[in-house]
């Protein structure tokens, strides 16, 4: 499903249901995602998550590198500011070539990496990856596979959104760690928003509402591709 068709149909999905306004999207490199991002939501900046790049070199690294060359990576998105993310990027890339030339030239060569020094400090940590989400759907998947079986898909539907509402009450009062800092940084720079913050008081800032629509419609896709709906509804 990872291409461009797939993704915006999803994203038309959002639209549909009143996400208007998205500033930053989050996500590995999708096939197709970002040229979905352009045509549905073309005010939205777009971060590469680094956590999915760290694993992907780390799959072309012989074991004995493995610890030298992430520390180094990791201290990159480490730096204070943009620029001297730049140069520890030049500097990472000129150490390891030699071994790596393929994989350190796609990593120098990816879009998007440093995407999250656009935003306040208070909040890089969150959203350098895409962490916060995963986690969650983690336990979300957790859930769903305890049940083992659901009458139909509206079973299923149900049951993925009571989990959504559950969470979603669980942090009402609560903001991701350094949204609160920097809340009013963020009322500047997302000053017509206004509309997602009255219809959802609990989300402290614009990604939630994506992150939270993407694990709703991906695990309905996925669940009732594998059989966790009864085969009957299929007949």
């Amino acid at each position: 499903t990872e291409n461009g068709a797939a993704w915006s149909e999803l994203l038309q999905g959002l639209r549909a249901r009143g996400i208007k306004d998205i500033q930053l999207f989050i996500a590995d490199g999708l096939v197709g995602l970002q040229s979905a991002i352009e045509a549905n939501y073309p005010q939205a900046k777009f971060q590469r998550c680094w956590v999915h790049a760290e694993r992907n070199l780390l799959g072309y690294v012989r074991k004995n590198d493995r610890r030298e060359i992430i520390t180094d990576f990791k201290a990159i998105r480490q730096a204070e500011n943009l620029q001297d993310a730049k140069e520890r990027l030049a500097a990472f890339s000129a150490k390891w070539e030699s071994s790596y030339k393929r994989r350190i030239k796609n990593l120098v060569q990816m879009e998007d990496l440093f995407t999250f020094f656009s935003f306040p400090t208070a909040i890089r940590q969150t959203i350098y990856s895409t962490n916060l989400i995963e986690s969650f759907n983690k336990s979300l998947k957790k859930m769903v596979r305890r049940k083992e079986q659901f009458p139909n898909e509206g079973a299923l539907d149900r049951f993925i959104m009571t989990q959504v509402m559950e969470y979603n009450d669980k942090f009402e009062n609560r903001a991701h760690r350094g949204f609160k800092d920097c809340h009013d940084t963020l009322d500047s720079m997302f000053y017509n928003c206004q509309f997602m913050r009255a219809k959802f008081p609990f989300l402290h800032n614009i990604l939630d509402t994506l992150w939270f629509s993407f694990s709703y419609d991906h695990l309905i896709k996925k669940y009732t591709k594998k059989s966790y709906i009864k085969s009957q509804f299929f007949d």
